[in-house]
């Protein structure tokens, strides 16, 4: 992030907290609660948003090395990531182009050459036929037309897109806008695994998105957890295009205000949390970054799912390092647990009884309040997506 900016979202920050202001949206709308329940709205979604658009399926620290791969079933296709022997990223079909056999069942791992367990047919991971057992005996195979289906993909910024559609598009300067030059400076392509997590919840997954979007309910819900690292109700706020990024304030933002502005980091004031549409939050915090991938269950719109991805610089997944390293280590392992169990035992918690309050039938809509922008953020982009109107404002 530019120095300029980090200085206008620390100042930002430190004017609120004085003021005790916040964000301001200009007024509260109207979310209806059929957003969260309708299977109609579901089902375009999914054919929408989760069938045909790009995906973030992981950073390229998934992919570390040539020959390394990973499979991925969130989005109901079964995918194959890898990366061939000069390092490039390909996304297929992880199907056997025989009988349909789904190819690799192992979650990641290292192959150059992947076998169908069904008859062994044998592909490289560059996607192409390279083997038939038996072939005089089956018959002859052009293998040129019988590579495994390419999906559109592409690493950028140190992330990796795939497109689940094979004829779909992917142009990811069109889909960050302004929000591209920002994501390459943190150089995400450094980092490297550390550990990941996977939620299932029985509520709409936009109820999961929706605990990413604001900090006003940390003191209530958080008292005993984020609240003790974080200012509640105290939020920078800015949109790029259908994403956005916030700034959550840290309590350690005060120890910034006797420090020369050319000395700040925004880490060590702010939280910076980026909204990518339509289901992506990626957390910048000091101990590298985290990914939050929400899913629904197909066109279910009562069932959902998380997959948060840890990771970390390098220099501290070194097996041999020293005792500081080490000690540094394993209390950003402790940090990364914690705010993983956060999101598990407190956010998930109240979104799931948030679902069932909304299918008792109480109200017709929820409101979001001035200091929330990035719900009206995000539900305003669902639905300008599906064709919809905007929320409706009830206040000025």
């Amino acid at each position: 992030m530019e120095r300029q900016e980090q200085v206008r979202l620390i100042k930002g920050l430190m004017h609120y907290l004085d003021t005790d202001t916040n964000v301001d949206a200009g007024g509260q709308v109207r979310n209806p609660v059929s957003g969260y329940t309708s299977p109609d709205i579901a089902s375009r979604e999914w054919e929408s948003f989760f069938q045909d658009y790009p995906h973030v399926l992981g950073l390229s620290a998934d992919l570390p090395k040539p020959g390394s791969f990973l499979t991925n079933n969130d989005l109901k296709k079964p995918i194959l990531c890898t990366r061939d022997k000069d390092g490039n990223f390909h996304a297929f079909l992880n199907v056997c182009r025989h009988r349909g056999t789904v190819l690799v069942n192992e979650s990641r791992g290292e192959k150059n050459l992947f076998s169908c367990p069904f008859h062994a047919w044998g592909y490289s991971n560059n996607g192409d036929l390279v083997s038939i057992p038996k072939e005089d005996h089956f018959g002859p195979i052009d293998k040129s037309c019988n590579g495994l289906v390419k999906l559109p993909c592409t690493e950028k910024h140190g992330l990796l897109w795939v497109n689940p559609n094979p004829d779909g598009d992917i142009d990811i300067d069109s889909i960050l806008g302004d929000l591209g030059p920002e994501l390459a400076s943190w150089q995400l392509g450094n980092f490297v695994v550390s550990s990941d997590t996977t939620y299932d919840h029985a509520m709409n997954w936009k109820l999961a998105i929706d605990t990413f979007g604001e900090t006003y309910h940390f003191n209530a819900l958080h008292k005993d957890t984020l609240a003790a690292d974080f200012y509640g109700n105290a939020q920078m706020y800015d949109t790029f295009e259908r994403n956005h990024r916030m700034a959550l304030c840290l309590r350690n933002i005060d120890s910034l205000r006797d420090v020369p502005e050319e000395n700040w980091n925004i880490l060590l004031a702010a939280l910076p949390v980026y909204y990518i549409f339509p289901n992506i939050q990626l957390i910048l915090g000091q101990g590298g970054p985290t990914l939050v991938r929400v899913y629904p269950d197909g066109n279910n719109p009562h069932q959902s799912h998380s997959q948060i991805s840890f990771y970390m610089s390098p220099d501290l997944a070194d097996l041999e390092m020293d005792d500081e390293r080490r000690e540094r280590y394993e209390n950003i392992q402790e940090r990364m647990l914690g705010f993983a169990r956060v999101i598990e035992m407190e956010d998930y918690v109240v979104a799931a009884s948030s679902h069932q309050g909304i299918l008792s039938g109480a109200q017709e809509y929820l409101t979001f309040g001035r200091n929330e922008p990035a719900l009206h953020h995000y539900h305003n982009t669902y639905r300008e997506a599906l064709g919809m109107p905007p929320l409706e404002y009830i206040s000025n």
